[in-house]
């Protein structure tokens, strides 16, 4: 049978891969430490029902100082006190934004500082995931010698997965990695000219949107978290039946601990979908998150709400565009939606976002014959 049209692995048992690879997020778009904090939701969600310890994250932070208050802060503060061992997080460098020609001491020693800890953790063993969040500038800057990173990178223990995010990635870093998306911003002069801000698309081939996607929903839990009553999150998931997806244990998690903040719903068969192969079922349960998605949009009860693989669900022809277009020209002006998925037709709603990133796909380790990991791709 032929496969005609987009289809989105779900979390169905299959073989994994045990090696780690080296993943770089770069690109003048959105949603580079998005995507690595999507990651990480991922690998702590697996380490807590996993029977072992081997599940640890660190997430290491280049360029943002602890002056300054991230969204993401509170939900990252949340997971590790109620998750001490999964979880370890460094933060290095100022948080304003600098160029080259007002580079300090200061800089360049909080750069060396966090690379020391990087080495230490790389060789430890301890480890299943680090992030290397915006060292791709700090490379950029001249703050830490590339050679330097890149050898300690290419030596890294054999299961180890390092993903390093920010403009600017250097050309031997690129040369190394096994996975390469560039996040490309898109501008749709018909958001600009109506005003319309607050709804945001991640599409493309590359790796990193459903991931940014839960990046974006760890923020605004965060920020929830810190500011009661402030926001409530809404994270819809179509195309993703079944059960098995990493996330969900660490989504769950914070639920319990802070109800009020966070709902989280999936649909769909736990089945791939293609055009020639869609049943009656997959239209009832597209309809059926939409009608949720819908109601959400409109309620202004939820400040941010996720709508994971629409954009392919509306490719496979399982919803009409016409009626989410309407709903995104009615949504609350201080409602956040964030749309993803890959899509071979841009629907009309495309030319609504405010903020729009083509992922595009230099490397891929999937291309390449290597199988996906749990914690990591789903």
């Amino acid at each position: 049978m032929t496969r005609n049209g987009i289809g989105i692995r779900t979390a169905q048992v299959r073989s994994e891969r045990l090696t780690g690879q080296i993943h770089v997020y770069d690109g003048v778009g959105k949603g580079k430490s998005q995507a690595a904090l999507g990651v990480v939701l991922r690998s702590i969600g697996l380490g807590i029902n996993a029977e072992s310890n081997f599940h640890r994250v660190l997430l290491l932070r280049f360029l943002k100082g602890p002056e300054r208050d991230y969204d993401e802060d509170g939900a990252i503060a949340a997971l590790q006190r109620g998750f001490p061992h999964l979880i370890d997080q460094v933060r290095t460098g100022r948080a304003e934004y600098f160029g080259h020609d007002k580079i300090t001491p200061f800089d360049r020693a909080e750069a060396a500082r966090g690379w020391d800890v990087a080495k230490g953790a790389i060789a430890s063993g301890l480890y299943s995931v680090v992030v290397l969040d915006e060292i791709n500038p700090v490379l950029d800057l001249g703050l830490l010698p590339v050679d330097e990173v890149v050898n300690t990178l290419k030596s890294k223990p054999q299961e180890l997965e390092i993903i390093t995010t920010g403009r600017a990635a250097p050309q031997q870093l690129l040369d190394i990695a096994d996975l390469h998306s560039e996040m490309k911003p898109q501008h749709h002069p018909t958001a600009k000219a109506l005003l319309i801000e607050g709804i945001e698309i991640y599409t493309g081939a590359g790796k990193g949107k459903s991931t940014s996607a839960l990046g974006k929903a760890l923020q605004a839990i965060g920020r929830g978290i810190n500011h009661p009553g402030s926001t409530r999150v809404l994270i819809m998931q179509w195309l993703k039946g079944g059960s098995g997806y990493t996330e969900d244990a660490a989504i769950a998690a914070l639920q319990q601990s802070y109800p009020e903040v966070v709902d989280h719903l999936r649909c769909g068969r736990d089945a791939i979908v293609w055009r020639n192969s869609r049943q009656e079922l997959d239209y009832v349960e597209a309809e059926r998150g939409w009608e949720i998605a819908k109601t959400a949009i409109a309620s202004g009860v939820y400040k941010t709400i996720i709508l994971d693989e629409l954009n392919p669900t509306v490719d496979l022809e399982l919803l009409p565009v016409e009626p989410i277009v309407q709903a995104l020209l009615r949504k609350p002006k201080d409602t956040e939606v964030i749309i993803t998925g890959r899509c071979q037709n841009q629907p009309a709603y495309f030319d609504l976002a405010s903020i729009h990133s083509e992922v595009y796909c230099h490397k891929h380790y999937a291309n390449q014959g290597v199988e996906l990991k749990r914690g990591v791709d789903f």
